[in-house]
């Protein structure tokens, strides 16, 4: 069968519908190769800067102390005890009760005493008349034996009675004085001044000589005891100032002196006792913990820093010294701490600004921004967590 030829306008149409056919074709392959070519890189962001506060290293004079923790004592603390014997009649001071010099604090029953001073002084009494009376006898002997009267015997005799009556008389007299002085103890008062801190006897009570009665306590001059180990020994010695803190008077310090160190290691601890006394201006209570500090030596010219300016890194210990807007790592040699600042022995001159707070977070070319003191921070610093976050588009 022969082919169907298509009328002329026919063809016409087919001829131009597949030319635009192939324009579109053509057309879509070139969108899709632009699509598919390389796109422009785009700039990674770096790291935000770290805001930071600064500080410098500072050139000062620095004292080198011995620090320990220790215990504070009484260096006036009597225990009053009974000087005679008897049956307690009355106490009238109680603990916690401040007390003068002399003023009286435990009546001791003084019957006994009384009936025997009595004795004492009528003994006395006797003598005395006997004796006066021996004196007038050995007058008129001598008279007599000056008239011839009587021989020289009876002089002697009658003086040998005089100086026995004058014997016995001083004898009754101190016991008289003694009978006396025992009737006053039983009135005991204070022998110092201070508060009552144990009151050990009470009414009825029967106590002998030498028993406690009541337990006083001055706090005017205290005793520190302050324990130190034995490799300290060679940097101790009477004489070096003390510096004394307590929690009962927390942020005033008081100053003593090193007035004794024990001669032997205590057993028990194994420490060395070192004693300072000091005036308790402070009003501290015996008893209590305190803080001691011994200046042992003073170095001039020290380089000091904040201590959180020191960090720990795999090379040791550095400082962030800040300078154009970088922390440059410096690794440094650390001395003595004190205050919240320690030394720096080596690895800075004096005068560097280096990194305070913060810088815990930095590392050696990281970008900085100081806040400066009393400031919000800066308008430059990004927020790290937010534009970490951010992709562009």
């Amino acid at each position: 069968m022969p082919p169907r030829l298509l009328p002329p306008h026919a063809a016409r149409r087919l001829t131009a519908d597949a030319l635009c056919a192939r324009l579109a074709a053509a057309t879509l392959c070139g969108l899709l190769l632009t699509a598919c070519g390389d796109r422009p890189e785009e700039k990674k962001a770096g790291p935000p800067p770290t805001l930071v506060t600064v500080t410098q290293a500072a050139v000062t004079t620095l004292e080198v102390t011995e620090d320990t923790l220790g215990s504070l004592e009484a260096v006036i603390d009597p225990t009053v005890r009974a000087e005679v014997a008897g049956r307690v009649l009355k106490v009238m001071v109680r603990p916690g009760d401040k007390v003068r010099r002399g003023q009286a604090l435990v009546s001791l029953d003084d019957t006994d005493l009384a009936i025997q001073t009595r004795g004492e002084a009528a003994e006395t009494a006797r003598l005395e008349a006997l004796l006066a009376q021996q004196e007038k006898l050995l007058e008129r002997q001598k008279s007599l034996v000056a008239r011839g009267f009587i021989s020289r015997n009876a002089v002697d005799d009658a003086t040998a009675q005089r100086d026995a009556l004058r014997a016995q008389l001083a004898v009754a007299r101190a016991r008289a004085d003694a009978g006396r002085s025992s009737l006053s103890r039983t009135a005991v008062s204070a022998p110092v001044e201070g508060e009552v801190e144990v009151q050990i006897v009470a009414p009825g009570d029967y106590v002998k000589v030498g028993d406690p009665l009541i337990r006083l306590v001055s706090n005017r001059r205290l005793r520190a005891h302050l324990p130190y180990p034995e490799s300290a020994a060679a940097r101790l010695k009477p004489g070096l100032r003390v510096r004394i803190a307590s929690p009962q008077n927390p942020g005033r310090a008081v100053e003593g002196v090193i007035d004794d160190i024990r001669p032997t290691v205590t057993e028990s601890s194994r420490a060395l006792d070192v004693i300072a006394r000091f005036d308790n201006e402070a009003r501290l209570l015996a008893g209590g913990t305190v803080s001691a500090s011994v200046v042992v030596a003073r170095r001039e010219g020290a380089i000091v820093v904040p201590e959180q300016s020191v960090v720990l890194r795999p090379a040791g210990r550095v400082v962030y010294e800040i300078a154009e807007g970088r922390a440059r790592q410096r690794v440094v040699e650390t001395g003595s701490r004190r205050d919240g600042r320690v030394e720096i022995v080596s690895g800075l001159a004096g005068g560097e600004t280096l990194a305070l707070d913060g810088a815990g977070f930095l590392t050696d070319g990281a970008a900085v921004n100081v806040k400066q003191p009393g400031t919000g921070a800066p308008k430059s610093a990004p927020n790290p967590a937010g534009d970490e976050g951010k992709k562009r588009p």
